[in-house]
């Protein structure tokens, strides 16, 4: 088995000990560290997203993963250049203004994280103001944000309209409970996410060059 494999392996069991070690193995036999992150940890956490979606594992095992992937990321990111890091774009997550939810914000963002973006938690309780500042700050190509309450979901209209003036620049997808397609396109996001697996899918696609 190559070491790739073993990273790979530990990231999908969620041994957090045996991801850093083989990391640290890659690295003192000459193994890139992009290379390393690319087919060992990314790769890993694919499988894992793929076993999510099909009900073949559930969320404790996916934070278990996750954490064996920041375990891996933990040793090689010193050694990546900032614009090795998060290569396939930056997205800003958060729970809408009046909702202190994050398990699914979370889990999303970790999934996220696996699939090769930088990911920015801008947290919950995020008015559209927070959300402005952010993508003034940090550049994204993505803003997703979620929602867990009916009562909140109005605000992720208010803050999709503060951010009109961006939508040439950003992408904007949404995701929650209550969240359907139908209200997405009733308020005018480009995606809607079921689950925190279908957020990569749905990222992956709202990126892809036209």
């Amino acid at each position: 088995m190559t070491l790739f494999e073993e990273i790979q392996n530990g990231v999908i069991s969620g041994n957090a000990k045996g991801v850093a070690d083989n990391t640290r193995k890659a690295l003192d036999t000459g193994v890139a560290p992009l290379s390393i992150v690319n087919d060992g940890l990314i790769a890993g956490m694919n499988v894992v997203g793929v076993r999510f979606r099909n009900n073949e594992i559930y969320v404790p095992e996916v934070l278990i993963a996750a954490r064996a992937m920041h375990a891996g990321m933990a040793v090689v990111k010193p050694l990546l250049s900032a614009g090795e890091i998060g290569g396939k774009g930056t997205v800003i997550l958060g729970t809408v203004k009046g909702d202190l939810h994050d398990i699914g914000k979370n889990l999303v963002g970790m999934m996220l994280e696996g699939a090769g973006y930088k990911v920015v938690d801008l947290g919950v309780d995020v008015s559209p103001e927070k959300f402005l500042n952010g993508v003034d700050e940090y550049k994204p190509q993505l803003v997703g944000l979620s929602a867990l309450l009916t009562t909140t979901m109005v605000n992720m209209k208010t803050t999709l309209e503060a951010l009109q003036s961006y939508r040439d620049r950003v992408k904007i997808f949404i995701g929650g409970a209550p969240v359907t397609q139908k209200f997405a396109d009733e308020i005018g996001a480009d995606g809607y996410a079921a689950d925190a697996a279908s957020a990569v899918d749905r990222a992956n696609a709202l990126l892809v060059p036209v």
